[in-house]
């Protein structure tokens, strides 16, 4: 679905929207693995947010280990990412809890590609810190917000890396014309799903942008999950999962038709300087 790393033109997304056994790691990671397998061959599959856990305010004893730069494996998790990516010949994204080497604990996005590509050294993986916690749900009680931007380049597309509660803000998610995709992985409540629904189209608008919004299904102790997995297009139209269905959602990226739109439209050169 590429031609080579410098000039894409296509580029395909499977979305996965499931169920998440609650804190049951290895249980998720079956489920994710069987739904990735049973999806087309894609450039890039993206797992919902804490997709292994579900989203927990006690992270102290299932969170999983920070990588070392030296190259410390990051925990079962963080090794299966790296396995299935390099299996499937492709990047796997979605966000874990992860205790720091400092004690603190982060809501991690983790973008792994396969080893060939980063030297094989699994500490290369990328990763995003979710900036904007959500302390209505005590989020901000447990963990730690990161504070930095994090665009990812895979086989010549620019993705922007987010959690779920970052898509209200639409500052901190501004195109500044550093990217062409925009990854939000989420455990986004059913009570307001209008409110996912309505704010992914609009990232996609403002930052002419594809947006991949990918929320799970299913209950936990807090909240009930209907999905609305949806890849958005730069036009603000949206192709999505079945609601409330275990799914996996296939595009195909059209970068040609972005760059067009874009050269004719320059929305990204009259932003305001914020």
């Amino acid at each position: 679905m590429y031609f080579c790393t410098q000039k894409c033109y296509e580029m395909k997304v499977s979305l996965i929207q499931m169920d998440v056994a609650w804190l049951d790691a290895a249980a998720n990671r079956e489920r994710a693995e069987r739904l990735m397998r049973s999806a087309e061959k894609s450039d890039v599959y993206v797992l919902p947010e804490m997709w292994n856990t579900g989203v927990t305010t006690q992270p102290a004893g299932i969170a999983s280990p920070e990588p070392s730069r030296e190259g410390g494996d990051g925990g079962e998790t963080l090794l299966w990412m790296q396995r299935m990516a390099d299996e499937l010949d492709a990047a796997v994204a979605g966000s874990v809890a992860v205790r720091t080497s400092d004690g603190s604990y982060r809501n991690r996005l983790y973008f792994v590609m396969p080893q060939e590509i980063v030297n094989s050294k699994l500490s290369d993986c990328k990763w995003y810190d979710k900036h904007h916690l959500f302390s209505y749900g005590g989020e901000t009680d447990c963990y730690t917000p990161g504070n930095e931007r994090v665009t990812v380049e895979w086989r010549g597309v620019r993705f922007r890396l987010s959690v779920c509660y970052d898509l209200r803000f639409p500052l901190w998610l501004r195109n500044r014309d550093d990217y062409d995709a925009l990854i939000c992985v989420a455990s986004w409540p059913a009570a307001r799903v209008h409110a996912w629904n309505v704010l992914l189209q609009a990232r996609a608008i403002e930052n002419q942008c594809y947006v991949l919004g990918v929320n799970r299904i299913g209950k936990d102790p807090a909240c009930e999950y209907v999905g609305g997995t949806a890849v958005v297009d730069p036009f603000g139209f949206a192709i999505t999962c079945p609601e409330g269905e275990a799914a996996v959602l296939t595009q195909t990226l059209d970068l040609k038709r972005l760059k067009a739109f874009r050269d004719k439209f320059p929305v990204l050169k009259e932003q305001d300087v914020c």
